[in-house]
């Protein structure tokens, strides 16, 4: 699996025996504001809503930045009230110059609400290297694709990606959607005017909260693949991810990636003790709860990536304590180990070497 790589500072070489960089920076980006030396960087050109609640940025990248494959996703830093705040997003390719990023509004999320409701045309974001291992390979195969809410975003890269270079007639492949309503689902026609188009390309939306609801993902829907083994993707919230672990948990071909954690009933009233050694601090949190953003609530930033579990930037030594990695749900008691904080909960007192 690829790891994520940071928005790292320049290293000396060569050019910083002639100029300092920064200043370099500076005045350049008084001419053009994504001229820089070194920095991949983009600028706002478009915003346009694809749901009721998701919105689709047109980006125009300066040459430094290096597009990843479709389905991958890259880190993404936002000066929100002179402070820069890190997210990763998947992004498609619509040129050499031109990439889109589609954001959904999260409740009480900093980043996505001011993407779609604060952000202009001109705003400035810097762009990280691609991570990421859930990629179309470059040989046809059968795909499965299931995604959840905003999980759409790297299964409409990847399809448009097929699309673009006139290859997706090579694949057979089903996507399946789930959103609670029709308006919340984005790229909606799109996906239909393919499914009308290619007959190997297989569509299917369902409405988990319409007024005639939809099941949601269980074993009815994958019935149709018991006897073939496709490549199977999942992208969606971690309770969506679970089920689909479970369900193809005897296929050797599945991936996924969960963009946020549902807490366990009840978690929320008890509340654990975590050290952090280094720092020589004593936090309270509540039992349940993402490491991570359990943190950030107390203003203590420690470095961290993607928010997926998959770069691994966050993780950090455990010396002690119970935590629970809120992916699979899975207990780990072991001392001396390490933890990605993104995606594991603590469910005793615990010490983190931060």
């Amino acid at each position: 699996m690829q790891q994520a790589t940071a928005l790292q500072p320049y290293k000396p070489g060569w050019l910083s025996n002639i100029l300092d960089v920064d200043t370099a920076d500076f005045w350049l980006q008084k001419l053009n504001p994504i001229w820089s030396l070194q920095q991949a960087m983009g600028k706002i050109v478009e915003k346009n809503w694809v749901s009721k609640d998701s919105m689709c940025l047109l980006i125009k990248t300066n040459r430094h930045f290096r597009m990843g494959q479709a389905g991958q996703h890259h880190p993404i830093k936002i000066n929100i009230q002179e402070r820069y705040y890190q997210r990763s997003y998947s992004l498609s390719q619509l040129d050499a110059q031109h990439v889109q990023l589609t954001v959904k509004r999260v409740k009480d999320g900093l980043v996505s609400n001011w993407l779609c409701d604060r952000a202009q045309k001109g705003d400035i974001v810097l762009l990280g290297e691609p991570f990421g291992d859930m990629t179309i390979s470059a040989s046809p195969a059968q795909y499965v694709l299931l995604a959840a809410g905003s999980g759409i975003t790297p299964m409409y890269s990847m399809v448009q990606a097929l699309e673009k270079k006139q290859q997706l007639s090579q694949y057979q492949i089903d996507l399946l959607y789930w959103v609670k309503r029709p308006e919340d689902a984005s790229y909606l026609a799109y996906f239909e005017k393919l499914a009308q188009r290619y007959a190997q390309f297989n569509f299917q939306a369902f409405y988990s909260q319409a007024e005639q609801a939809d099941a949601r993902l269980n074993a009815q829907h994958i019935a149709q693949f018991s006897q073939s083994q496709p490549v199977v993707y999942a992208c969606g919230p971690s309770g969506f991810v679970q089920s689909a672990q479970q369900l193809f948990a005897d296929n050797p071909l599945f991936k996924s990636e969960a963009f946020y954690f549902s807490r366990v009933a009840g978690d929320a009233q008890q509340k654990v003790v975590i050290t952090l050694t280094k720092s020589k601090q004593q936090l309270t949190i509540a039992r349940g709860e993402s490491i991570l953003s359990a943190l950030e609530q107390q203003n203590i930033r420690p470095e961290h990536g993607c928010r997926m579990g998959i770069c691994n930037k966050c993780a950090c030594h455990k010396s002690q304590g119970v935590s629970k990695n809120l992916l699979n749900g899975a207990e780990h008691r072991e001392a001396d180990s390490a933890l990605k904080l993104c995606v594991n909960s603590a469910e005793s007192d615990i010490s983190l070497d931060l």
